[in-house]
C-alpha cells in the first residue's frame, strides 16, 4: 500500500482531471487524501465508474456522551461514498456539490465494531442533477447505516 499523505490541491488541478481519474490518483498516492480523512481515520479504498467505497475505523475518540460512536462518523463516511460515486461520473472540468443527504442509522457503532465500509452507487446521472445510494457495513456484511444523496452538477467552463 502507498503511504497516505494529506492535504488538498488547487481548483485548477482538480478540474484538470475527470472525477474517476482524480479519485484513482488519491488511491494511488499521486494526490493527497483530504485532511478530514486523517482527522476521522477513514480513506478512499475503491473507485469505479458510478461507484466509490471508503473504509473507516470507529474508535473511542469518536464516542458521544452515551458511549457509542457519534452518528456523524457514519454520516461522514456515507456522504463521502455517495458523493464520490457521483464524482466518478464527472468529465474533466465538471464540478459538483451536495444538495441533500439522507442517512438512516440502524445500529450503533463502537470501538469493537472493527473496520467499516461505506459504498455508494449512482442511481441517476442527469445533466445537472445526480443521485446515489449506499450502505455502511462491517467486515461480515452487517448493516449499520444506509443513505442517499442528491448532488448538483456544474458543467465545464469555456
Amino acid at each position: 500500500m502507498t503511504e497516505r499523505t494529506y492535504g488538498f490541491v488547487s481548483q485548477d488541478v482538480l478540474l484538470s482531471y475527470s472525477g474517476l481519474d482524480f479519485l484513482r490518483a488519491i488511491i494511488g498516492g499521486d494526490i493527497p487524501n483530504p485532511p478530514m480523512s486523517e482527522t476521522l481515520d477513514f480513506h478512499l479504498r475503491e473507485a469505479d465508474h458510478g461507484r466509490a467505497m471508503f473504509e473507516g475505523v470507529p474508535s473511542e475518540r469518536f464516542y458521544n456522551p452515551i458511549g457509542t460512536v457519534h452518528g456523524g462518523f457514519a454520516a461522514t463516511l456515507l456522504d463521502s461514498a455517495l458523493g464520490c460515486a457521483i464524482f466518478t461520473t464527472l468529465a474533466r472540468g465538471e464540478a459538483w456539490t451536495t444538495l441533500e443527504l439522507k442517512v438512516n442509522l440502524v445500529r450503533p457503532l463502537s470501538k469493537d465494531t472493527g473496520p467499516v465500509l461505506a459504498e455508494g452507487r449512482v442511481i441517476h446521472r442527469g445533466r445537472s442533477v445526480a443521485t446515489s445510494e449506499g450502505e455502511l457495513k462491517d467486515a461480515a456484511g452487517k448493516l449499520y447505516a444506509h443513505g442517499s444523496t442528491t448532488c448538483m452538477i456544474f458543467p465545464a467552463k469555456g
